[in-house]
This record gives structure tokens, sequence and C-alpha cells, in this order.
């Protein structure tokens, strides 16, 4: 009897050894992060490359210990519901959603189990349907949301600021851009009566739209223009910077690339911290956190950029006030 146990443990003992050294040559699961954007992939690099160093403080390497797989609509929102779909497929392990309402909806429709980590949406997400509340997001969906379309009137006020005389300000923007019309209709209106100013509407539907609502514009002789972001918006920088330029229009933009090139005014939510944070959030689920454990948050750190060498070219001189306040100033 004991002469037979022997090969038999033997046998067992090769077979657990093989089974260890089997196990250990298999590759790890490396986790899989979706990233879903309107954005035109130019304007989003950098932003890709702030979430991807706060990542590696975080000990995530690419292609290491992580693999990112980056789907740009460029602008078009009418891709971004295949994008999110073709993601899904890919069963990435979480949905990192930059751009707004557009693509959150997109992930939204496309998954309702895969984490979902939204970054940049100017809406009010519990408006929007996307959490039940900011502290209990209650879905799979949570993240961080820059609160832009409720500064409208900060704008406004800077604008004035920089420019005492403003009376008239037209407001140029994406008639079916959701954050546009709650921005146009609930927020600027107020902040238009206090500062006594006139709001003059000046709205496009497509890139067809541009040379007809600059006309116009040029037609109501504003004093200033403020430009509310968006997809539209973003594929259309240089056409609207280069309108206000012409037309030496002080103007204030809801994003920051217009003012690096060459927008008069920014104010809002500090970019590169919102997707640091997305960092954040991205460790903590692949860690077992929840996103409907994972409260909604909001921007701690607001930015104020003046384009001074715009002012020079249009002829206006910024309070030296303003200029001390501001967190960088384009020379």
């Amino acid at each position: 009897m004991k002469k037979a146990a022997v090969p038999s443990i033997l046998i067992a003992v090769v077979l657990l050894a093989l089974g260890v050294i089997a196990e250990a040559q298999q590759p790890k699961k490396v986790p899989r992060i979706g990233y879903l954007t309107t954005l035109p992939t130019a304007l989003d690099s950098n932003r890709r490359q702030e979430i991807r160093r706060a990542l590696q403080e975080l000990g995530y390497v690419e292609e290491q210990n992580i693999s990112t797989l980056y789907r740009s609509a460029e602008g078009d929102t009418a891709r971004l519901p295949g994008l999110a779909a073709e993601l899904v497929k890919l069963k990435v392990d979480v949905l990192v959603v930059a751009g707004g309402f557009g693509p959150i909806r997109a992930a939204a429709d496309a998954t309702k189990t895969i984490p979902i980590i939204m970054t940049g949406s100017g809406l009010d997400p519990v408006e929007a349907g996307f959490v039940d509340s900011l502290a209990r997001p209650g879905g799979n969906i949570t993240g961080f949301t820059n609160i832009a379309g409720h500064l409208g009137g900060k704008r406004l006020e800077l604008l004035k600021e920089a420019v005492p005389k403003v009376a008239r300000v037209a407001i140029l923007f994406e008639a079916k851009n959701p954050r546009n019309m709650f921005e146009f209709k609930e927020v600027l209106p107020a902040s238009a009566r206090a500062l006594g100013l006139t709001l003059l509407r000046a709205e496009v539907r497509g890139a067809a739209d541009f040379e007809r609502a600059f006309a116009a514009i040029n037609n109501d002789r504003p004093d200033g223009l403020s430009v509310l972001g968006g997809p539209l918006m973003q594929r259309s920088q240089e056409r609207t910077t280069a309108f206000a330029m012409k037309s030496r229009l002080p103007s204030v933009y809801d994003e920051r690339a217009p003012v690096d090139a060459g927008g008069l005014l920014y104010y809002g939510a500090d970019v590169m911290e919102s997707y640091q944070r997305v960092a954040a959030f991205v460790d903590k689920i692949l860690k077992g956190r929840k996103p409907a454990d994972l409260p909604v948050e909001q921007p701690t750190k607001f930015d104020l950029v003046i384009n001074l060498k715009t002012a020079k070219q249009i002829g206006l001189t910024i309070p030296q006030s303003m200029l001390y306040r501001a967190d960088k100033v384009i020379k």
C-alpha cells in the first residue's frame, strides 16, 4: 500500500507544480478603459494626456496594467451612439465620457451595467436625468460636472468689468445644444438685467449658418460677444475668434481653447483639475467601488484667462486690477 501511494503522491505533486507554472504563465487581465468624446482629437489631446499622467501617479501604466481605447466623434454628435456601442461591444471595464450632454447620453443608452464616468458636462446631471442625486447617483453613472452652463452670468460680469461701456452683448450659441438653450433662457437674462445689458440672440444650427449669424451680429452693432461652447463651436473656434477680431468685438467664452486661439476672455472650471479627478474615479471603480455610491463632484478651482495680445489688437485696455486676478495672461 505504501509503495503504491508513493507514485500517486509524486504524480499529484507534479500536476500541482505544473498547474502553478501554467497559472503563472497566464497573462493577467489588463483593465480596459473606454474613452468617448465629442471633441476633435487635436483639441482633446492635452486632456487625454492629463488623465494618463494622473493615472500614472496612481500606479497605472498604459499597456502594462491598464489599456485605453479612444473614440472621438470629431465634433460630429451623430457618430456618438455608434462609437458608444462599439466600446460596449469591446467589453471595456469603465467608460470615461468627455464633452457634455451628447456623449453621456450616448453612453447611458448603450449600457446600464458598465460604469460610466462623466466629465465636462455643463448641464446639471440631475436635471438631465443622468443621476438620481449628486450625493448618491444611484445607477451606473458618476463623475465630474463642470457646471459651465451656470456660469454665464459671471462671464457677462467679467466682460462688463473688462469693457465698462458695454451695453449690448450678442450671444452666439447652437440652437440644438441643450446646455446652450438652458444658459440662454434660464441663466443669462437675470444676469443681464442686473448688469444693465441687452442680449442679442445669434443662433446657429450647423456650419453653414455662421456667416449669416456673423452678418446679423454686425447689423445689430453690439459692444461685446459671448460664445457658448459645444461641439459645433469647438469645430468652428477659428471662425468665431477671427470674426470677433475682425469686428473688434471683446469676446468671452465658456471654453478655454478659443481664448488660446485669439478670443479675449475665458472663465470656467480648471479643465485640467477635472481630468485629474477623473483618474481618481477610475481607480476607485477598478478597485471595486460602485458608481451608484460615488458622489458626483463639482469644481473647486476656476480659471480666469485673459488674452492681452488680443486686447491690444482690438484697441482695448484691460483694467490692471483684473489682470492681477487672472490665472493666466496671454501676452
